[in-house]
């Protein structure tokens, strides 16, 4: 069954990660990688992307004179999404470990972020009936 991982963040923890040593961002990335590299070879891994910065995001609703509506930028919004990993398990709890090692990855210091990272299902889909 198909999840999405979705992580999470804030203006404010954005600022704080950019602020890490250097050595502490490369060490966090490469905790990501590890993940990646782990779930590509146990045929699990679907696909992952990093999000630009909400800033350059809108929201779209509607249509109007045959132009999409859009809206400033998440003007209301005390998170916002940073990045996703699809992954291909066979257990609801299965995609709930991966999250947790991606939660996990290390911060300054080695000490886990713990960044928020919300698990979805896919919905199957249905087959035909006859």
């Amino acid at each position: 069954m198909k999840y999405i991982l979705l992580m999470f963040g804030s203006k404010a923890g954005v600022s704080a990660y950019r602020a890490w040593p250097q050595t502490a961002r490369d060490a966090h990335m490469q905790a990501l990688q590890d993940i990646v590299n782990g779930l590509n070879e146990a045929g699990e891994f679907v696909a992952t992307q990093p999000l630009a910065e909400p800033n350059r995001a809108k929201i779209v609703r509607g249509e109007q004179n045959g132009l999409p509506i859009t809206d400033g930028v998440f003007p209301e919004a005390k998170e916002f999404l940073l990045g996703y990993w699809i992954v291909d398990v066979a257990t609801a709890e299965r995609a709930y470990a991966i999250a947790g090692k991606i939660s996990a990855a290390p911060g300054p210091g080695g000490i886990p972020t713990n960044v928020p990272i919300e698990v979805r299902a896919f919905v199957e889909s249905r087959t035909a009936r006859n």
